[in-house]
């Protein structure tokens, strides 16, 4: 008998961990300030940098993990990133990688028995929503660290604020919409960022975004920012379509005309009427992404 929880820690953690180890050393950060970082001791930084420790094969080639190590080893020595961060953004990993990734093809390799029980349960996939949502909560916070290290972003948040937001895949309510509880303001030029995502704390990105994928788009994310011709003007410059769709009109009427006219559209926005401040609505297919595509815009 073996639990998938042997898997992480006996292979997971021993090659996760020395990878870690050798990007942060890559980065110039001593090997004190990585066992810090890492909470380990400085001889088991040593044993992973010196190749001393045993690694699996097939973790090694997962584009996932590598991916996932590159993104933490800039964050954490840049700053960026804290070790808390860093954990939680591993846990989550570790779950998809549980649910059917390559932690569960080696627990089924360890376990052969349990692939005939798999019609009447998966055991690689309990609480699945709870993961989806631990997923875009995560997502949400790489694109928060990217929009506050944006240069000139302050300069684009409307009177009313703006929210990043994303969407589970199968969103239905903001209840299933992750973002920013309250709003990101300017201060003192830089913005600001309440708390931690949540879901259902976003009245109306959210809704802008719901509507918008019931009207037939696939984006999950989506940020607003203060109306400008130049600013629009640049996302389209950047390869994005943008469309204009009526202020006065709800939402549910406006977005779908609009989008019935560009279908392909991920910038929507509305130059104002009586009462409407004018905004821009930047969508993709999530929070990074949306806030990667604002920072090509930024200026300062």
């Amino acid at each position: 008998m073996k639990f998938v929880e042997e898997i992480v820690v006996e292979e997971f953690l021993p090659t996760f961990r020395s990878l870690l180890a050798e990007a942060l050393r890559e980065r110039g950060l001593t090997q004190n300030e990585v066992a810090d970082l890492l909470g380990i001791s400085q001889s088991a930084v040593s044993k992973y940098v010196h190749g001393e420790v045993e690694r699996n094969d097939r973790l090694l080639e997962s584009d996932s993990i590598r991916e996932l190590v590159d993104r933490l080893a800039d964050g954490l020595a840049e700053g960026r990133v804290s070790p808390v961060e860093a954990l939680i953004e591993t846990e989550v990993l570790v779950r998809e990688l549980e649910q059917g990734g390559a932690i569960a093809d080696l627990h089924a390799e360890a376990v052969p028995d349990l692939a005939a029980y798999e019609d009447a349960f998966s055991v690689h996939d309990p609480d699945s929503r709870l993961r989806a949502a631990g997923r875009v909560r995560a997502s949400v916070r790489r694109g928060l660290r990217i929009v506050e290290n944006t240069e000139g972003f302050a300069g684009l948040i409307p009177a009313v604020g703006s929210n990043l937001v994303e969407a589970l895949s199968d969103a239905e309510t903001i209840e299933d919409v992750a973002g920013v509880p309250g709003r990101i303001l300017a201060v003192r030029g830089r913005p600001t960022i309440p708390g931690e995502p949540e879901f259902g704390v976003s009245q109306h990105v959210a809704t802008v975004l719901l509507t918008a994928r019931a009207a037939g788009s696939d984006a999950r994310g989506a940020l607003n920012l203060r109306y400008d011709p130049d600013t629009v003007a640049a996302l389209e410059s950047a390869g994005l379509v943008a469309v204009e769709f009526d202020p006065r009109t709800d939402l549910e009427e406006a977005l779908p005309a609009a989008l019935a006219e560009a279908p392909d559209a991920e910038v929507l926005y509305q130059t104002g009427a009586m009462g409407i401040e004018p905004i821009v609505y930047v969508l993709g297919p999530d929070a990074p992404t949306v806030a990667e595509r604002v920072r090509a815009v930024a200026h300062g």
